[in-house]
């Protein structure tokens, strides 16, 4: 789907740094990419886009050529079929959500596309107003439907969710992947929250100073990788797996993914998503729901 190298010369806090990469995404993957503020993340997503232009690299998506600085091709934004989530929404606040999703249809397309989203992201009633009216939420709703207009075959999203609060987040994430999935879209998102990642993405890129230096899915890149020793915190659990006669518990604790494990019988009463307590003394855990 992606094939990207790319070189770009980037000034951060600790001075100048380059961009250096080769990016490698599937066509229905959601690639997530992970690491400190500053690293070059947005910049990628905006050199996929074309909002910026690499120094140096080409990328390819589905066997067209969007950009070769050897052959001076640089495919213009609008070119690209690329939807794009900002952090800040980017809504146009003098147009309504219908006027907002209309604007962002590719030329001669069907209006039909328009009503069509309004209808699946339950957008209908607030159709005819505008973005200063709507909550974080509604607007954020509206954001995604905008970048599904244009019909792209690219869903680049930057820290999208990270202004919502935690229940309309985890709305928000049930409804990108229920649209991605329905739309067999091929997203890449920019995101600081290791449980926004474990849950979206079936892959994480971790960022360093313009480098790709680790990559895997996410429990292999954030687990913390002990499970011995005296310790007790509390958690989220993100996943039950059955395993032979146990059972898998992935909890996220602060920015760490855990991985223990329990009795069935220890967790006939736990779901995803509720709060829990482990304790342990060697290499025996308990875990409490909160």
């Amino acid at each position: 789907m992606i094939q990207a190298s790319l070189k770009k010369q980037l000034h951060g806090e600790q001075g100048e740094f380059q961009l250096a990469l080769s990016l490698h995404v599937a066509q229905g993957e959601f690639v997530a990419l992970f690491g400190p503020s500053g690293v070059g993340k947005t910049t990628l997503l905006r050199c996929l886009a074309g909002l910026e232009q690499p120094e140096q690299g080409s990328i390819k998506v589905r066997g067209d050529t969007w950009f070769d600085s050897s052959n001076r091709i640089n495919l213009a934004p609008q070119q690209r079929q690329v939807g794009y989530m900002f952090q800040d929404y980017a809504l146009f606040p003098n147009m309504t959500v219908y006027g907002n999703l209309a604007f962002a249809l590719r030329k001669g397309a069907d209006k039909k596309r328009v009503y069509d989203l309004l209808d699946m992201m339950d957008l209908g009633e607030l159709q005819h107003r505008k973005p200063n009216t709507l909550s974080g939420g509604q607007k954020q709703r509206v954001a995604l439907a905008r970048a599904l207009a244009s019909e792209p075959s690219l869903l680049l999203l930057d820290e999208p969710f990270s202004a919502l609060d935690a229940q309309i987040r985890v709305r928000m994430h049930d409804e990108l992947l229920r649209l991605q999935k329905h739309f067999g879209l091929t997203a890449i998102i920019v995101s600081h929250d290791v449980g926004e990642v474990y849950k979206l993405a079936s892959r994480v890129m971790l960022m360093q100073s313009g480098a790709i230096v680790q990559q895997g899915i996410p429990i292999e890149v954030f687990s913390a990788g002990q499970t011995t020793g005296k310790f007790r915190f509390t958690g989220e659990i993100l996943a039950i797996e059955p395993m032979d006669i146990l059972c898998s518990l992935t909890v996220l604790v602060g920015n760490q993914i855990v991985r223990v494990v329990a009795m069935p019988d220890e967790v006939a009463k736990l779901n995803v998503g509720d709060a829990v307590m482990l304790v342990s003394k060697a290499f025996n855990p308990m875990i409490i729901k909160l």
